[in-house]
C-alpha cells in the first residue's frame, strides 16, 4: 500500500507538467498608473462632467489569450528536465535534474559501505572465533547498541566534531562534504553489518573449525581459508543490507554532507542525496505542483532501489551462494 501511494503521487508528474507550461503570465514593461494610483497629487481638481463620470457601458472584453512562448524560451521537456544536471526547483524556470542527486546518493552509500564493511566483518570474525566468551557477551550488545542511536545525534556529532577533524587532517576546502557524511553513515550501518555477519559465522558447524585445526592449520588460516568462504552468503547479505541502509539514510546526510546538488564524484565536495532532498523540501512544497510530484518520484526511486537490494540479498544470495557452499558443509 505504501508503494501504491508513492507511485500514485509520482504519476501526477505528467498532469502537473502539462499545467505548468505557460502558467506564468507575461511580464509587463511598465505599470499602469491608473491601477496603482500614481497620478500626481498636485494635479488640478476634477470638474464634474456627467459625460465623463458616467460613460457609456462598453462591451465586455473577451478572455485574454495565453502568450505563446518563442522557440527556445519555453519550459524544457519533462524528460530532458529530469535528466539534466541542475536541481533548482524554485526559480522562474524550475529545473528538476535528478542526476546530481543520484550520483550523490551512490557516492555516500559506496563510501559508507567501503568504510563500514571491513570494520563490521572483522569485528564479527573476532567476536565469533577469537574473543573470550565473557568479552564476546560484552562486545556484541555494545556494538548492537549503536543501532539504537538516533540518526540526528550521529549527524550532530559529525557536524560539530567530525567535520573539523576531517578538515584539519586532510586540508579540505569544504568543511561539510561527502566524506564526512559517509563517515557518519558508516557509524550507523556498522551494527547491521556486524550483527548479520556474526550470526552467519556463529552458525557454521563446529566441525569445520576442529577439522582445520586437526590438519595442522593455524587458527587464522582456518578462519580465512575455511570458515569465511563457507559464510560468504551471510557476509554478502550483510554488505547488501548495510548498503540499503546507507542508500536511504536522511538526517546524517542532511546535516553532515553539505547538502549541495553538485554533479561530482570527488569525496571532498558537498553532495545532496535523494532522501535528503525529500526531507528538506517536502515540508514547504505546494501540494499537487510539479515539484511535489517530482519529490514523490524521488521517493519511488528510493523505494525501488532498496527493494531490489533486499530482493537480491534474500533470493540471489540464499539460492545461488548457499547452493554453492552447502555441498561442502554437508560433506563435513
Amino acid at each position: 500500500m505504501i508503494f501504491l501511494f508513492i507511485a500514485r503521487e509520482a504519476l501526477g508528474i505528467f498532469t502537473a507538467a502539462d499545467t505548468a507550461v505557460g502558467s506564468q503570465p507575461a511580464a509587463t514593461s511598465e505599470l499602469s498608473p491608473e491601477l496603482y494610483g500614481t497620478e500626481s497629487e498636485s494635479a488640478a481638481p476634477e470638474v464634474y462632467n456627467p459625460d465623463v463620470d458616467f460613460p457609456e457601458p462598453e462591451a465586455p472584453a473577451g478572455p485574454a489569450e495565453r502568450p505563446v512562448a518563442e522557440p527556445g524560451q519555453g519550459t524544457p521537456p519533462l524528460l530532458a528536465n529530469l535528466l539534466s544536471t541542475t536541481w533548482q526547483p524554485v526559480s522562474s524556470q524550475p529545473k528538476y535534474g535528478i542526476l546530481p542527486l543520484l550520483v550523490g546518493t551512490l557516492k555516500i552509500a559506496l563510501l559508507a559501505i567501503l568504510l563500514a564493511a571491513p570494520i563490521g566483518i572483522l569485528a564479527a570474525i573476532y567476536a565469533a572465533f577469537f574473543a573470550p566468551r565473557w568479552f564476546r557477551e560484552f562486545l556484541k550488545p555494545l556494538i548492537e547498541l549503536l543501532a539504537g542511536f538516533p540518526s540526528v545525534v550521529i549527524g550532530f556529532f559529525c557536524l560539530m566534531v567530525l567535520a573539523s577533524i576531517v578538515q584539519e587532517s586532510l586540508g579540505t576546502t569544504f568543511r561539510l562534504n561527502a566524506l564526512v557524511g559517509s563517515l557518519g553513515v558508516a557509524i550507523a550501518i556498522i551494527p547491521i553489518v556486524f550483527t548479520i555477519a556474526e550470526d552467519s559465522l556463529s552458525r557454521l558447524p563446529r566441525v569445520l573449525w576442529e577439522a582445520g585445526l586437526a590438519l595442522g592449520a593455524q587458527p587464522w588460516q582456518v578462519v580465512f581459508r575455511i570458515l569465511v568462504p563457507a559464510a560468504t552468503p551471510g557476509l554478502f547479505a550483510a554488505v547488501l543490507l548495510g548498503f540499503g541502509r546507507a542508500f536511504g539514510e536522511t538526517m546524517i546526510v542532511l546535516m553532515a554532507s553539505g547538502n549541495a546538488p553538485l554533479l561530482s564524484w570527488s569525496p571532498v565536495e558537498p553532495v545532496r542525496t535523494l532522501s535528503a532532498t525529500i526531507g528538506s523540501e517536502m515540508g514547504e512544497v505546494v501540494w499537487g505542483s510539479l515539484h511535489y510530484s517530482v519529490l514523490f518520484l524521488l521517493g519511488l526511486l528510493l523505494f525501488v532501489g532498496t527493494f531490489l537490494l533486499n530482493v537480491i540479498a534474500e533470493f540471489w544470495v540464499r539460492r545461488r551462494l548457499l547452493r554453492r557452499f552447502q555441498g561442502t558443509t554437508a560433506a563435513l
